[in-house]
């Protein structure tokens, strides 16, 4: 349980900044693709032997390349070709999954194991952590900039695209580092659940960050204690309380006058 409280700790610190920029850019869809997409590098690992981002990295990589390309085809929008990519690449994890030759316990994949945190595992949500804190007040200004005003973005020699290319690298990250506790079903809860909480509290961009953070880790908490008093799944009891969360924050915002639609970029 030690362990695992500082997996999901480590976790929700790099969760709640990065999910904030997630939900304000309407990337939530993304990030359950990323989610998905590496499944099938998932499996080969374990069937490999080898460690999980070994496998998790080319495949995510394969993934963005592939709806990248599939997005350029005559007639297909890029929601469809997102959308195509990830049912393919899911649904070859899933083949490989099935296949004669996978270990006992596998499902582990997609329900992750957040109780069982190795000593490098507890590294590379270290890593993480400071990897988006980093990242996020290097590009903050570039972030705020292009997410209020795309258009005047470009007139201060900034381009939107590379922002959003920058933002979905540092999530792809995120999630093949945070997939090893939670699972490939559940890792996207803890980008955009605490977010999207944070947002319903919340009209300015840092003190949305600060909220999220502190949803994550009383979330995370309050799951693994779920798990372990009532016997049930640590990633999905995480899960379900990001989401008791939510509607709380869905409940509380009226009274504190945000029945709106929460934060802006500002």
């Amino acid at each position: 349980m030690q362990r695992a409280l500082a997996e999901i700790a480590l976790i929700a610190l790099a969760a709640g900044a990065l999910g904030c920029w997630v939900v304000l850019y309407e990337f939530s869809y993304a990030a359950e693709s990323l989610a998905h997409s590496i499944f099938p590098g998932l499996v080969i690992a374990t069937l490999a032997g080898i460690p999980l981002l070994l496998g998790a990295a080319p495949a995510i990589a394969l993934a963005a390349l592939a709806i990248a390309l599939a997005g350029r085809v005559p007639g297909v929008g890029r929601d469809v070709a997102v959308a195509v990519v990830v049912t393919t690449m899911f649904g070859l994890g899933v083949l490989l999954a099935l296949s004669p030759e996978s270990p006992p316990g596998i499902e582990g994949l997609l329900f992750g194991d957040i109780l069982g945190p190795s000593d490098a595992d507890l590294l590379s949500a270290a890593a993480l952590a400071l990897l988006v804190a980093a990242a996020l007040a290097l590009l903050h200004g570039r972030l705020l900039a292009t997410g209020f005003d795309r258009a005047a973005a470009r007139s201060f020699g900034l381009a939107p695209a590379a922002v959003d290319a920058a933002l979905l690298l540092l999530l792809s990250a995120a999630i093949v580092v945070a997939v090893q506790g939670l699972g490939n079903l559940l890792v996207v809860a803890v980008f955009v659940g605490p977010a999207a909480a944070a947002r319903r509290l919340t009209d300015r961009v840092l003190p949305m960050f600060a909220i999220a953070t502190a949803i994550g880790l009383l979330a995370g908490l309050a799951g693994l204690y779920l798990s372990y008093y009532a016997g049930t799944a640590g990633g999905a009891s995480i899960a379900l309380a990001i989401v008791a969360a939510y509607l709380l924050a869905l409940a509380v915002a009226p009274v504190l006058g945000r029945g709106g639609s929460g934060a802006r970029i500002g």
